[in-house]
């Protein structure tokens, strides 16, 4: 009996993998990314989707303004900015030099 609903069973697991779950993770990265533009407040580093650096001099209504140059504010919709940019003191640090990571080959000669 479990032979003949097999076929409907792969059918449905099926359906699940490629619809729900990229539907759950699309929903979940559209919950960040709002959450992520009603936190921007003035100061703010952040890069747009055109790829244009600028740091957040005001919001309004559904917009952002960007200060991209001294004294030069330009206005954007809140969904185009992309992310929020780190400032270079924050980046990860780096991966401790283990011994021998150095450029000599294996076997110790040069």
């Amino acid at each position: 009996m479990l032979q003949q609903y097999f076929p409907l069973i792969l059918l449905a697991v099926a359906a699940v993998v490629l619809f729900v779950l990229p539907a759950r993770q699309r929903k979940r990265q559209m919950a960040q990314q709002q959450q992520m533009r009603e936190s921007l407040i003035p100061g703010t580093k952040v890069m747009t989707t055109s790829g244009l650096h600028g740091t957040v001099a005001g919001r309004g209504e559904g917009t952002v303004d960007l200060e991209i140059a001294p004294g030069v504010v330009v206005t954007f919709a809140q969904q185009a900015v992309l992310e929020v940019r780190k400032p270079a003191g924050e980046v990860a640090p780096a991966e401790p030099e283990l011994p021998g990571d150095d450029d000599r080959p294996a076997d110790g000669t040069r």
